[in-house]
């Protein structure tokens, strides 16, 4: 049975206004294409393991082959998953209004593979090659149980943010910038909970954003709408409601 969803006229009547929406995606979005969270993804062979084995600088330079080996199984699961109708209608949203930025706290690509552009990735990118010492993107050979960096012969490591360290300077400045700026904020199966993410709404609010939360368990932030609804019945109900 297909979930319904409710679009307030006056939710429609904001973004059929609106100059600039920015959009702020959790990990609810991915969840519906089937994309485990870390913790779900410490499965099986990996259930054993400290996360902070697997997911911080000291655990990737302790035993890079034990973390990469981990990276590569998350890749093969998420390569298998497909864009849900959450980014698909994301993607159309970007057609229908003069401007949407598209903030991320997502790692799996599934947002450019449903055809969003210039996308904002909060903790990075799990399908990029690092340079540990230098941060920059590389080229590195796959089959390498520790990859290498071919300009410096560091290490190379995934390219996510892994515990204890910042988001990336690049991302806070893009985001923070598009909340300030827009006049629509949507947040979409986050929590709202975790900053500096959680801090996006804030901003938008504080500079006269018309916030929309869309979430099946919505957050106790102040936002001016709130669907509680799957993001893959609620943006796909809102794409057609804007379109007709």
């Amino acid at each position: 049975m297909t979930e319904s969803c409710h679009i307030p006229e006056a939710l429609l009547a904001a973004l059929r206004d609106a100059r600039h929406v920015c959009v702020l995606t959790g990990a609810g979005v991915s969840a519906e294409s089937g994309v485990p969270t870390f913790r779900e993804a410490q499965d099986g062979l990996w259930a054993d393991h400290d996360p902070l084995q697997l997911a911080t600088p000291e655990g990737f330079l302790s035993d890079p082959e034990l973390v990469w080996s981990w990276y590569r199984w998350r890749r093969e699961l998420v390569a298998e998953v497909e864009p849900n109708p959450a980014h698909l209608g994301l993607a159309e949203l970007a057609e229908l209004v003069p401007r949407l930025t598209l903030v991320t706290q997502n790692v799996d690509c599934l947002h450019q593979r449903a055809g969003s552009t210039d996308v904002i990735e909060f903790h990075g990118n799990l399908f990029a090659d690092l340079c540990f010492d230098e941060r920059r993107a590389v080229d590195c050979d796959a089959d390498d149980p520790a990859p290498t960096c071919p300009s410096c012969g560091a290490l190379v490591r995934p390219g996510v943010v892994w515990f204890g360290e910042a988001i990336p300077e690049d991302a806070l400045d893009l985001s923070f910038a598009a909340a300030s700026d827009c006049d629509v904020f949507l947040s979409v199966g986050t929590s709202s909970l975790v900053y500096p993410a959680a801090g996006l709404a804030d901003i938008a609010r504080q500079n006269g954003a018309v916030t929309i939360e869309i979430n099946p368990e919505p957050s106790r932030n102040d936002f001016d709408f709130v669907l509680e609804n799957k993001a893959g019945a609620a943006i796909p109900a809102l794409v057609s409601s804007l379109s007709s």
